[in-house]
């Protein structure tokens, strides 16, 4: 009879458990994904990402649109994405069903957070300083995690 209810017991909890398995799967494959970044495995990136490369290929009008290992590089390397900055924070916001969103804060090379100020011209109180950016993390049908934004933008 003990045996019945434990097991019962067992498999109520395994029930219960895949979200909070699906949202730490996430949390790994964003992990992962800055890692990569960090890295400058771009083959990496490639399988972790799964978001527009619509910003990359208008960027890059002289690249085939179809050489995503070109178009990573040059995001990271000459079109203003912040490629290499470390994680500071990184936190679990919300969910649905098939996507994760977290807010992550970074660090700048020296350690210190990483802010993002004013643009191109504009004041400060335009355009207050942002340190904390929210990611989205997707399960796809296939069960595979993809996320779903570009590293941070310094124009």
């Amino acid at each position: 009879m003990f045996k019945r209810c434990f097991i019962l017991l067992v498999l109520f909890l395994s029930a219960c458990a895949p979200s909070k398995g699906e949202t730490e799967q996430a949390h790994e494959t964003l992990a992962a994904y800055f890692d990569a970044l960090n890295q400058a495995d771009y083959e990496m990136v490639i399988e972790l990402y799964g978001g527009s490369y619509e910003g990359m290929i208008n960027s890059n009008p002289s690249l085939d649109p179809d050489d995503r290992l070109a178009l990573w590089k040059n995001a990271c390397t000459i079109n203003g994405n912040k490629c290499d900055l470390q994680v500071r924070t990184m936190t679990f916001g919300e969910g649905t069903d098939d996507t994760y969103s977290f807010i992550v804060e970074f660090n700048n090379p020296d350690g210190t957070l990483f802010t993002l100020g004013p643009c191109c011209g504009a004041r400060a109180g335009d355009f207050p300083p942002v340190s904390e950016f929210e990611y989205r993390v997707r399960k796809l049908s296939s069960g595979k995690f993809v996320v779903l934004d570009m590293p941070v933008y310094v124009p």
